[in-house]
């Protein structure tokens, strides 16, 4: 007792000051903060940034009160021009707060100004900075600024998320602006996927209304629009509207199938588009290069140019190695053997292609029984090993990425070599792609990517199904909105035309080359494979076998 007694004593003025500002802060006591305030003023106690940023907060949370609007705009005002007067640097968090508290006083300009200038104080903006510009010019419907912020915030590298789409989809209705709602909604597929009841409600309104009524194209076109949705990975054409006339607006589910209850339409498993699966597989294969050996990841992307027609790429090790660890557990060629001949059997007997370690493959080939199966996957092109110094992983995906097909194995893809790619579309990539194992009493079970995507899609009829975000586990209970044009709905009975897949079909059958000495090439050479000429389909989705 006796020792706080000293403590509290000897307390300087500064940290008297800020123990009671904390207090204030805590408690949000705008009255009692700037009382304090006024005090530091009069005694000409020392402030640094952190007492002022923290003062600049309790305003901006009291300008939500009617009675203390005025007075917390008065002294933001005030202890913003104090800051420069002492010459203490704002930071991202002082201008963000003088923002909002310059869009609580309407002036929207002010905000945007602040962040534009942000800066000469050598700090980088962020979406809380831009926010109260946005949300400013969006409350007083002036599209035209707030699509200023947004170019804004795309020169600098700042996201939309959810709120900041769902404010500019709003204004956008509000004003007409149709084209804008496209680009929006499209936005919320990309970046949110599932959407929250208040922007779902934003949704519904819009295509209710009669300017949603009368946007669309009359003719369609129906190749292009096909065109379309090939090109961007399914679920989406991102050509305009279509169709003419009202739309019906419904909530609904969509059962295990991916079939829309409300309008019996099949949804798809969507895929990243054609231009970024080319820069997902160049990003891998720039760093593989960066740390592989060159000439040994250059020689396998040769190789693959010329054996493009796997419909799936299997993780030799991982699979192998599953559930082996026990005493006598080591490499499990047969758990990788009922693998293999799983996928042949579902991909019209097609081989996959296996990726393994050239020690792995050394090791294996000294045991006689091991020994017969590698070289019957060498025989019909299945093997592809890996030198010395190699780090599978790079070859097993971009293996997948590039030839746009199934990759089989449990790995979730999370340490380091696949945080480097970094890329905000790999989950989406991984949920189109990976295929997930288990041995249960040594029988194999293959989980295929799933019959649809949680995403919103639009349709090539020009509807539109979009899921909202609402906690459920079971997913045949999750609510969707489904809006279809009246006349698309009528039709719907009478319509022969096929349902638009992402893939195409490549069945056909490969002929492979004869093998050679296989034994002699796997225990003298570090990478080696069977030559394979099937008909190359580089480019194009491919078909995938439904699980049985």
């Amino acid at each position: 007792m006796t020792t706080n007694k000293k403590k509290k004593a000897n307390q300087t003025p500064e940290n008297k000051f800020q123990f009671e500002l904390n207090s204030c802060s805590k408690s949000k006591d705008f009255r009692g903060a700037i009382s304090l305030y006024d005090d530091a003023v009069s005694n000409k106690t020392r402030l640094n940034q952190h007492h002022l940023n923290a003062l600049l907060y309790l305003c901006s949370n009291a300008v939500t009160n009617p009675s203390l609007k005025h007075l917390a705009l008065d002294y933001g005002s005030r202890i913003f021009d104090h800051m420069s007067t002492l010459n203490i640097t704002p930071n991202e968090a002082t201008v963000a707060t003088v923002a909002r508290l310059a869009a609580a006083n309407g002036d929207g300009n002010r905000a945007f100004e602040l962040v534009k200038d942000i800066g000469k104080y050598n700090v980088a903006p962020r979406l809380r900075t831009y926010d109260p510009a946005l949300f400013c010019f969006c409350e007083i419907l002036d599209a035209d600024k707030a699509y200023e912020v947004e170019d804004h915030m795309n020169s600098v590298g700042v996201s939309l998320e959810e709120a900041e789409i769902a404010t500019l989809l709003k204004v956008s209705a509000k004003k007409g602006r149709a084209d804008r709602v496209y680009r929006y909604l499209h936005k919320l597929r990309s970046g949110v996927r599932c959407v929250e009841e208040s922007t779902a409600a934003i949704i519904e309104e819009w295509f209710q209304s009669s300017e949603a009524r009368e946007v669309g194209e009359g003719v369609l076109d129906v190749r292009r629009v096909r065109e379309g949705l090939l090109k961007t990975g399914g679920g989406w054409h991102g050509l305009g509207w279509v169709g003419k006339g009202d739309w019906v607006v419904s909530r609904t589910s969509v059962d295990g199938d991916g079939i829309c209850c409300g309008c019996c339409e099949q949804l798809v498993c969507v895929d990243i588009d054609d231009e970024e699966m080319e820069r997902f597989a160049f990003s891998i294969a720039a760093l593989a290069v960066e740390r592989e050996v060159t000439a040994n990841f250059s020689e396998f992307q040769g190789w693959l140019e010329k054996h493009d027609c796997y419909e799936a790429i299997v993780d030799g090790a991982n699979i192998g190695l599953y559930q082996q660890n026990f005493a006598d557990g080591g490499f499990s060629i047969y758990q990788l053997d009922d693998v293999v001949k799983e996928l042949y059997n579902r991909n019209g007997k097609r081989w996959p292609l296996v990726i393994l370690h050239n020690k792995r493959v050394r090791g294996l080939m000294e045991n006689p029984s091991s020994r017969i199966l590698v070289e019957e996957w060498m025989k019909n092109g299945v093997l592809y090993t890996t030198p010395n110094g190699s780090n599978d992983d790079w070859y097993w995906l971009y293996a997948a990425v590039k030839l746009r097909c199934l990759l089989v194995t449990n790995d979730e893809m999370r340490d380091h070599i696949f945080e480097l790619i970094g890329s905000n579309f790999f989950n989406q990539w991984k949920e189109r792609h990976q295929v997930h194992y288990t041995f249960v009493k040594g029988n194999l079970k293959l989980q295929m990517p799933p019959s649809y995507s949680l995403v919103i899609q639009e349709s090539e009829k020009g509807s539109w199904h979009v899921p909202l975000a609402l906690g459920t586990s079971n997913e045949s209970s999750r609510p969707w909105l489904c809006i279809t044009r009246k006349s698309a709905a009528a039709a719907a009975a009478d319509d022969d035309v096929a349902t638009v897949s992402n893939s195409v079909d490549t069945s056909g059958n490969s002929h492979l080359d004869q093998p050679q000495k296989l034994a002699d090439i796997v225990l003298s050479l570090d990478s080696q494979v069977i030559e394979n000429n099937s008909t190359s389909i580089t480019g194009k989705r491919k078909e995938r076998s439904e699980p049985s």
